[in-house]
This record gives C-alpha cells, sequence and structure tokens, in this order.
C-alpha cells in the first residue's frame, strides 16, 4: 500500500513511518497542510493519514477540497481526543474513520488494514467510470448523491458499456451481450433502450440528454465516456 501521513508532530510522524514500513507500506510524510494537499491532489494513494492540526491548511480544509473534487482517497482523520465537533465534521465531510490521540501505532495499523478490506469489499460490487458509479448489486447508477433504478436491460446495457470505456460496441455486439440471442437487424430495441438510460441519467446529473455520456458514433455503434 502507498500511504500519506500527514502530521506536523516529528515524533509521531516518525513512529507512524517505522511501524507502517515495516508492515511493507510504501509511506510519505508531510508537515504542512498545504504542500499535503498538493500531494493528495496529485499523486495516487491507497489510504491518506491525515491530522487535523496543522501548519498552512487545516486537515478539515484539505479533506473537504478533496471530496468536492471528486478524489476518494481512503482518508483516516488524527483528532485531539476531546475533540468531538472536529470528529463529526470530518465524518460529514467524507473521512473515512478517525483515530483520537494518543494512540497506539498497532491500532492505526489494523484501522488501515480494515479499511482496505471493507474497502475492497466495495470496489468488487462497484463499478465507476469518472463521477458514474453503477452498483453491480443494486442494479442502480449514482452520480454524487443521487441515484436511480435501472431494469435489468438498461443495466445489462450500461454494465457492457461501462466496462470497457471508450470502446464502440456495435448495435449487433449489444443485441448479442445484452439480449443474448438475435433480433431482426431493423429492430429499434437498442436505441429505445440506450434512450431511456440517457433520460435517468439527465435527470441524475443535469447533463442534456444530448450530451450523455453515452455517445453515438455514427454509422459505428456506441461508446461510453467520461465527462
Amino acid at each position: 500500500m502507498k500511504i500519506l501521513v500527514v502530521e506536523d508532530e516529528l515524533e509521531i510522524a516518525d513512529v507512524v513511518l517505522k511501524a507502517l514500513v515495516e508492515q511493507g507500506m510504501a509511506v510519505s510524510v508531510c508537515a504542512n497542510g498545504t504542500s499535503a494537499y498538493e500531494l493528495a491532489a496529485n499523486q495516487q494513494f491507497d489510504c491518506i493519514i491525515l491530522d487535523i492540526m496543522l501548519p498552512g491548511r487545516d486537515g478539515i480544509s484539505i479533506l473537504k477540497e478533496l471530496r468536492q473534487n471528486k478524489i476518494l482517497t481512503p482518508i483516516i482523520l488524527l483528532t485531539a481526543r476531546n475533540e468531538l465537533g472536529d470528529r463529526l465534521d470530518g465524518l460529514n465531510f467524507g473521512a473515512d474513520d478517525y483515530l483520537a490521540k494518543p494512540f497506539f501505532v498497532e491500532e492505526l495499523i489494523a484501522r488501515i488494514a480494515a479499511l482496505r478490506r471493507r474497502i475492497s469489499g466495495e470496489s468488487q460490487q462497484l463499478l465507476q467510470v469518472g463521477t458514474f458509479v453503477l452498483d453491480l448489486v443494486k442494479h442502480q447508477i449514482q452520480i454524487e448523491q443521487s441515484v436511480v433504478a435501472l431494469t435489468t436491460r438498461e443495466f445489462n446495457l450500461l454494465e457492457c458499456l461501462m466496462r470497457s470505456p471508450g470502446q464502440i460496441f456495435t448495435r449487433e455486439q449489444i443485441l448479442d451481450q445484452v439480449w443474448g440471442y438475435d433480433f431482426d437487424p431493423s429492430t429499434n430495441i437498442v436505441e429505445v433502450c440506450i434512450r431511456r438510460i440517457r433520460t435517468k441519467i439527465a435527470s441524475l446529473s443535469n447533463v442534456a440528454a444530448e450530451n450523455s455520456p453515452i455517445q453515438s458514433v455514427r454509422k459505428a455503434g456506441y461508446r461510453f465516456e467520461e465527462i
């Protein structure tokens, strides 16, 4: 795992660094909130350990802006033991967990492991392209906090396109993968189904149907593009 530790208390940062490295993790340490945001926003990490009280930007503002910019890296907040308000703010703004100081580093390692298991489980039931998330269990499409249910055919067609974003699928390929048997080549069943999906996506994202991520490619077919 690649971990970013944002902590300005050098003794704590050093203990955490050594413990995580012993667990085989690749660890970057940052003591300044402004620099930490730039790292978190521009590099890929599997988890961020984020103190709230920092020089430069504070941890809550970093967390809030990362989530506003759709950066969903798991974040564990480090908080003062008596600061209930900070913990609640952090959870409300999208933190995945928190740990009150002082803490045992063994507990931090356990929380990282638990978070990794949870995220791994969620990723197996979610298919994401950009801001569009397809729930493979509930058969629904989610954009930010808005959700709409899909029929079986709508779900199967959307899953087909989203599993290979950017790839063009012909009508015949879609018919074969979604309906499972040959239809009359003149049927418009694919177009009708895509039109329904575009309408549902537009109702969630305020994206006009003609600007849908499901794009028509003239004389070729359809593809799903991140917008």
